[in-house]
């Protein structure tokens, strides 16, 4: 089920997400100090293709609560606010709910990026 989810998650919005976080990432990569920003944004930007199977866990240290503040001013807010849009317009139809409680799973990771991993169930 989880390839048949991700298959019309990649078609109603998935590519759209993957793609806006990858041009974070680009963006944040043209300096040298935003190197480990985008980086980041390229392993979201590969969950944003297939969310389905995976869960993101979020470990606290205070580099990462930094480096969230950071990204949350620059780059956290726009990103968050097309996840929540995708996740309004998913919710219109029944079939549409589970792929937008995916788009609100990214809303989160767009908010708190830093300090989260990616682990498959």
């Amino acid at each position: 089920m989880s390839c048949l989810g991700n298959i019309i998650w990649m078609i109603f919005g998935g590519l759209v997400s993957a793609i806006g976080w990858f041009l974070a990432g680009c963006l944040w990569c043209i300096t040298i100090v935003g190197i480990p920003i985008g980086r980041q944004c390229f392993k979201f930007a590969s969950l944003g293709l297939a969310p389905f199977g995976k869960q993101i866990i979020y470990n606290d240290s205070n580099v990462s609560l930094l480096l969230n503040i950071i990204w949350l001013l620059v780059s956290g807010i726009p990103l968050a606010l097309a996840h929540l849009l995708s996740a309004l317009l998913l919710t219109i139809t029944i079939i549409g709910i589970p792929f937008a409680k995916q788009s609100m799973k990214m809303a989160k990771l767009s908010l708190m990026p830093f300090g989260a991993r990616v682990v498959s169930y």
